[in-house]
């Protein structure tokens, strides 16, 4: 689908939970339930969700829970239609301004073994692999890589997260 309407990230509300869902439906094979947002979205004092529209379609969303001093990426998913057009920059560039004012030290996430285009977004942002969970994903096993930055507020993530934002204001 090419990219007709500005996206912009905001936070998740509960109306969106359904898009969301639907979204995950279509993204992974073992999906969030619809009430695991709900959930999070009422209760969790830890937690953000922002999602990313396009007009009023919810195209995007992602999460994070602040655990001690870091953020962690708890969900991230771009709808299959509007995939390499830029909102999964969007997500994980507000991600991290998110970590930023929680006062996390860095970000950390798992992620698939093989989910090669994930892995390429994660390093462009300054996540590195920093080790590896074995069996991780229940519905086939496979393995997940854990990335984390380097403290937010070093020259080089600074450095990152500033040249990103330049490119999506061009």
């Amino acid at each position: 689908m090419a990219l007709t309407a500005r996206v912009v990230v905001e936070a998740m509300r509960l109306d969106d939970v359904a898009a969301v869902h639907e979204i995950e439906r279509l993204s992974f094979s073992t999906p969030w339930p619809a009430y695991a947002f709900e959930q999070e979205l009422r209760g969790n004092r830890l937690a953000r969700y922002v999602v990313a529209r396009a007009g009023e379609r919810v195209v995007g969303f992602a999460g994070v829970w602040l655990m001690v001093d870091e953020a962690h990426i708890t969900t991230f998913g771009v709808h299959p239609e509007w995939r390499r057009q830029g909102i999964g920059r969007q997500l994980l560039l507000t991600l991290i301004d998110l970590g930023v004012a929680l006062r996390a030290r860095r970000m950390t996430l798992e992620v698939r073994v093989s989910n090669d285009p994930a892995q390429a977004l994660y390093r462009s942002f300054g996540f590195e692999v920093v080790g590896r969970r074995p069996r991780y994903y229940t519905d086939d096993g496979e393995d997940a890589l854990v990335m984390t930055t380097s403290d937010l507020d070093d020259a080089r993530m600074t450095s990152l997260v500033a040249a990103e934002r330049a490119r999506q204001t061009e």
